[in-house]
């Protein structure tokens, strides 16, 4: 990672000085290294080109307003300056992580709500408000947020509509990008567009999915407003153990067939554990007549499938300890420099990765069935099997003990044999990722591509890639915005 001094081109330096407050200029060299990074660390970027990523940018812009936004990417433009959005920094594939010489905009200067409508269930949010504090606003006029992810408590608006995020309570209430009813749109020229917060228009194509998912490529996102959920009258737990992975897919399956939407629906096991505990945490939310409707027929459902009853307190804990991690990480990782974040490695020891894959869930159980033999012949452990919201967004954490080297043998050096067993598990990684494309899947459908990602984009997108590429030299002629992101 680069650091030093400020080597950017002094005429734009000093433009930017000319149309922005002091105050929202940063030019330290710390709040510069702060937003060098996001939660990808290096090591699980093992196909990025670390000299090129990764560096300590320019210079660090904070906005306020709109205006400010605008006039810095304009100013970019003109330079032909790479301009990375940054919001709350806990994405997992890069999608914030700057190049050379690259002005880094800090979007939670921007952290307004400007309106809440109970009447429309619809709240107008800037990019850098933290879902946690619009969930508090909107809760004060009886409604919710319905984005609910694990890193509630530190992710943005912005950062989440970017990526297109999956909370917990997707199956119910969707994707972030659901929820998108307007955007407000800084263009890689500076131009500003804003669309109309009506729910359904058939005047034609749709503006906002373009830049829903996109990950800062296109445009960068200032506001939104968004659907909010009127505060359900009732919600009630529910917990079922299957005697195979199978059978709660089976279950899972039928449920979803039915028109049946529990709020959270997660079906997890565990195979290296004891007994291959196969569990499904249900949470039904909503009216009282729906909730119990569902909860009865859902439990018909699972005992139809071998599924043992496990009352409602393992579902109670998991409701109240899913936001658990999100805030560790802004206590303990907040704080830190990202290169600081990175040294820990991969919690469990050796190597790991997490795959969130979307499936036709035709395909589930056989992809489930090729995974595991690619692991074994791999030496590598399936810690977690998971099916996520929809029985067809299928998620697996695997893992692999680092290869020691010994020297006396006259083998490869430590660092060697370490960087050869990193490419090893990521050739394993991979190849789990391009068998969900070849079954008709994809290889991502809660973090977006990022830096992690982008060698696969050709093989995910196929001859569609070159229409992404027009649109995105269309937008942005002189490839400013967040380059390098997406495989475009």
């Amino acid at each position: 990672m680069a650091q030093g001094a400020i080597a950017m081109n002094p005429a734009l330096l000093s433009a930017l000085r000319q149309a922005l407050p002091t105050e929202v200029i940063l030019l330290e060299e710390r709040d510069r290294e702060m937003r060098s990074g996001d939660a990808l660390s290096p090591a699980r970027a093992i196909h990025v080109d670390q000299e090129a990523w990764w560096q300590t940018p320019e210079v660090v812009v904070l906005p306020t307003a709109t205006e400010q936004v605008a006039a810095v990417v304009k100013l970019a433009c003109q330079h032909r300056t790479p301009v990375v959005p940054f919001g709350g920094g806990t994405g997992v594939m890069g999608g914030a992580v700057p190049p050379r010489e690259a002005i880094v905009i800090d979007l939670k200067g921007m952290n307004r709500v400007r309106s809440i409508s109970a009447e429309d269930r619809v709240a107008w949010a800037e990019a850098g408000v933290i879902l946690s504090d619009l969930d508090a606003a909107v809760q004060q006029h009886g409604l919710m947020v319905g984005h609910d992810p694990w890193s509630t408590p530190i992710a943005t608006v912005g950062g989440a509509i970017s990526t297109d995020g999956v909370g917990y309570r997707a199956a119910r209430y969707g994707s972030m990008g659901d929820q998108v009813v307007a955007l407000e749109v800084v263009l890689p020229t500076g131009e500003v567009l804003r669309t109309r917060a009506v729910p359904k228009r058939a005047s034609g194509p749709s503006l906002e999915r373009l830049f829903i998912g996109a990950e800062g490529a296109l445009g960068i996102i200032t506001a939104a407003a968004l659907r909010v959920f009127r505060l359900p009258e009732e919600r009630r737990f529910a917990a079922f153990a299957f005697p195979s992975f199978e059978a709660g897919f089976q279950a899972v399956s039928e449920m979803f067939s039915l028109g049946l939407r529990p709020a959270i629906t997660d079906l997890t096991e565990h195979p290296d554990d004891e007994g291959d505990k196969v569990v499904m945490v249900l949470t039904y939310e909503g009216y009282r007549e729906e909730v119990a409707a569902q909860g009865q027929r859902a439990a018909t459902i699972a005992l139809g499938h071998g599924g043992a009853d496990l009352g409602p307190a393992e579902a109670e804990a998991y409701w109240r300890e899913r936001h658990r991690p999100g805030e560790r990480f802004k206590q303990e990782q907040m704080p830190l420099l990202p290169r600081e974040r990175w040294r820990g490695g991969w919690p469990r020891g050796g190597h790991g990765d997490y795959l969130d894959l979307a499936l036709p869930a035709s395909c589930v159980l056989d992809y489930r069935r090729q995974a595991q033999a690619i692991c074994a012949e791999a030496g590598v452990s399936i810690h977690e099997y998971a099916l996520w919201t929809a029985p067809e967004l299928y998620s697996m954490i695997i893992t692999r003990a680092a290869v020691e080297s010994n020297p006396r043998e006259g083998g490869p050096s430590g660092a060697s044999l370490k960087e050869k067993d990193r490419a090893s598990f990521r050739e394993v990684s991979d190849r789990l990722l391009r068998l969900a494309q070849d079954m008709g899947g994809s290889m991502e459908y809660c973090h977006g591509i990022g830096l992690r990602l982008a060698h696969l984009a050709e093989r995910e997108w196929g001859p569609n890639l070159e229409a992404v590429r027009r649109i995105k030299r269309a937008l942005d002629p002189y490839d400013i915005m967040n380059p390098g992101k997406l495989g475009v």
